[in-house]
């Protein structure tokens, strides 16, 4: 059998897109459902780095989401890739991907919130717990899964 070529590109994705892929990852569960197709919408068109891992039909298959300063430190909002693409490097190469573009591993740091059950990917990309970061969070949240 033929493996499939994924290509990663830095690009937006519409809302429409996003949200089809949302349905076929565990990052559907992540968004709060107050207002979330008005705060996709945004998301999508704000974020300082968008990269897309796509197959050879154009589906989007891999999704990272970034904020960054392109000098000191790298923010992923966003990983997640299509159930039926996981276990195929796809997140790896979206991390090292966004890590390249904003700087590189000597110069940026990466932080992000991981949900428990991707720890142990984050943690074999060298990743650790940190003890610097603080929170304010005041918004309406209520738990639901994009379906």
């Amino acid at each position: 059998m033929k493996k499939e070529i994924i290509t990663i590109r830095e690009e937006r994705i519409s809302a429409e897109e996003y949200i089809d892929f949302l349905k076929r990852t565990d990052l559907g569960s992540q968004y709060p459902k107050e207002r979330f197709y008005e705060r996709i919408s945004k998301l999508v068109n704000n974020v300082s780095i968008s990269l897309v891992a796509r197959n050879e039909k154009i589906l989007a298959v891999g999704v990272l989401f970034r904020l960054t300063d392109f000098c000191y430190w790298l923010y992923i909002t966003d990983l997640g890739v299509d159930r039926n693409y996981e276990r195929q490097g796809i997140a790896s190469r979206l991390m090292k991907t966004a890590h390249e573009l904003a700087g590189g591993e000597k110069d940026i740091a990466v932080y992000l919130i991981a949900n428990e059950n991707a720890v142990p990917f984050y943690q074999k990309l060298g990743m650790r717990y940190s003890n610097d970061v603080m929170q304010y969070n005041h918004i309406d949240w209520t738990e639901w899964t994009v379906e």
